[in-house]
């Protein structure tokens, strides 16, 4: 996908806001791959840094979505919790 990043095209891939995090993620380690590789013109470094951080934010947009689920799944978990009665507990004698 990445590879479609050149001077004259660099908007040839997905809009990084219809990507799922996965998609985002290994296209960012492609991203990554080939600006720490070296060789690239500065224009196309360019191009890859500002796809790099368009797919990082898309990539911190679902880690926040993810975070904000489990945070209000486990606040209606302690709300309410599961009422023990003192039949439900054994006592050692």
């Amino acid at each position: 996908m990445t590879d479609a990043i050149t001077p004259d095209h660099p908007v040839d891939v997905p809009d990084p806001a219809t990507l799922s995090y996965e998609q985002a993620r290994d296209e960012l380690v492609r991203v990554v791959g080939r600006l720490e590789a070296g060789g690239e013109p500065l224009e196309v470094s360019l191009a890859l840094w500002e796809r790099g951080e368009a797919l990082a934010a898309r990539c911190q947009e679902w880690l926040d979505g993810a975070r904000e689920r489990l945070a209000a799944a486990q606040a209606g978990a302690a709300a309410s919790p599961t009422a023990l009665t003192p039949d439900d507990v054994e006592e050692d004698e």
